[in-house]
């Protein structure tokens, strides 16, 4: 039986759980410490980057980063060389990411803001009005991230041309494009209808489970299939619903189920395999 979703109910959804109460723990809450834009973008980068692993273990190496280029990342990168950076993060580590690839990160982003002025005139230069998603701007601006600083590897900055998800970089430009009690924007001119569902393994489950995709993998095509459902919900706005929806599986005083049964009783739903 198909399951039924209405727009009152996601955004009853929305309104009882889009808020800042309800962010922590999310790599999300150290943006709220920088109100100038051009430190917010460098912190918002560095913590999606980092987002992937054990949540204390990414909130901790998060932490360590921001301590080391406090009290401006943007000045900090401004005053530093790249073997300064790596001077500085000589013992850094996050699972795959070590002081040598997070060095490259800073040092592409240094060049970037020294060439464009910031990360967003970077991004913007590549946004299309005729594009119906934010892929193909993504795409140039992964590649321009890795032309700035060779030896950048794929797992700290997936591109969307190899058909990978870009969990973590559609996170980022979330957190960046929208405005609202949750997301701190602050990047005014690209409009959030272009925006993708940042997929992970709680918001691929929610949508196998609402048959948004029947996709076996949490990929690129499976993250545009449940974007395309959400943007029937809200066109300006798709990914609206994203951080209200992944509440259940990221804070340990929710779950899915909770959730799914309060959308008259759904059952939480496994991806079958072929």
């Amino acid at each position: 039986m198909p399951v039924q979703v209405t727009r009152r109910l996601l955004d009853d959804l929305y309104k009882k759980y889009n808020r800042r109460v309800f962010v922590s723990p999310d790599p999300l809450q150290f943006l709220y410490d920088y109100d100038n834009i051009r430190d917010r973008e460098i912190v918002g980068l560095i913590a999606s980057a980092l987002a992937y692993g054990r949540v204390n273990q990414i909130l901790k190496s998060i932490k360590l980063v921001l301590e080391r280029l406090s009290p401006s990342p943007s000045e900090f990168l401004k005053v530093n060389s790249l073997r300064a950076m790596k001077k500085t993060f000589a013992d850094f580590k996050h699972r795959f990411t070590t002081g040598e690839q997070l060095s490259l990160l800073l040092f592409s982003v240094k060049n970037i803001i020294s060439k464009h002025g910031s990360l967003y005139e970077c991004f913007k230069s590549s946004v299309n009005s005729n594009d119906r998603t934010i892929v193909p701007a993504l795409a140039a601006f992964v590649y321009t991230l890795r032309k700035e600083a060779r030896g950048l590897e794929s797992h700290i900055l997936p591109s969307p041309g190899n058909g990978s998800a870009c969990k973590r970089l559609n996170l980022f430009l979330r957190w960046m494009i929208r405005k609202d009690q949750v997301d701190p924007g602050g990047w005014d001119r690209v409009h959030p209808s272009k925006l993708i569902i940042p997929l992970d393994t709680h918001m691929y489950k929610i949508g196998y489970t609402l048959e948004f995709t029947r996709r076996k993998q949490a990929d690129l095509k499976g993250a545009l299939e449940i974007t395309e459902r959400f943007r029937r919900f809200s066109p300006e706005d798709p990914v609206k619903y994203d951080f209200a929806l992944t509440r259940f599986g990221i804070r340990d005083d929710f779950d899915l189920q909770t959730m799914l049964t309060a959308m008259h009783g759904i059952k939480a739903e496994k991806p079958k395999n072929n």
